[in-house]
């Protein structure tokens, strides 16, 4: 279990670096209303990744067991998600996660309730947990849904902590990537890589 555990926390890092929804609201708000009100927003994306955990976690630790042939399609749907990461980060014209918006400035129920729901209704959540956490469950061993629970920590662990130091280092990450368009290019490749060859992996895998 302890290297599925390391290949999954290495996934995750991967996954959180990767700008989405979430990175980009968290950025903006800390950029326009200080870290305090991007740590409210935070909680509220925590509390989403946990509503999401839950209920992939009890459902889909069933449904391996009762129809085999879910983790298959479960397995492809991942494959999908991965080549369509990977195209979004080579295309061409891609806009950078990094060039944030002003945003209104709010009290810390809308600013938790915003971050909730920009985690709730991100694609990217639903399919990690729809489709990438099984690729690292094996029935096998048993404890399905303890194994859910475990890798699903893992990876709200890492996402708090990379989203919190984005948080943290807003306006000097904003700065650093307006002046060195490069360093943008070459992570849009990197990441593109990475995915590419974790949809060949999981489509090979049985």
């Amino acid at each position: 279990m302890f290297d599925t555990l390391i290949a999954f926390f290495l996934v995750a890092v991967g996954m959180a670096l990767v700008p989405g929804p979430n990175m980009v609201y968290l950025l903006s708000r800390a950029l326009t209303q200080g870290s305090k009100a991007g740590f409210v927003s935070l909680g509220g994306v925590a509390l989403a990744f946990t509503v999401y955990l839950l209920m992939v976690a009890l459902g889909l630790s069933a449904l391996l067991f009762a129809v085999p042939v879910a983790y298959d399609v479960l397995r492809f749907i991942g494959v999908g998600y991965f080549l369509y990461l990977a195209w979004n980060a080579v295309r061409p014209g891609g806009r950078s996660p990094f060039e944030v918006r002003q945003l209104a400035p709010q009290g810390v129920k809308t600013l938790f309730a915003m971050g909730f729901l920009t985690n709730l209704l991100n694609p990217k959540t639903a399919l990690l947990y729809l489709s990438l956490l099984p690729q690292f469950v094996h029935v096998e061993r048993g404890h399905v849904l303890g194994q859910f629970l475990l890798l699903g920590a893992v990876q709200i662990c890492v996402s708090m902590t990379v989203n919190g130091a984005m948080i943290l280092a807003a306006g000097a990450v904003a700065r650093f990537f307006a002046r060195n368009a490069t360093w943008l290019k070459v992570q849009r490749y990197f990441m593109g890589t990475v995915f590419a060859g974790l949809a060949v992996h999981f489509a090979w895998k049985r």
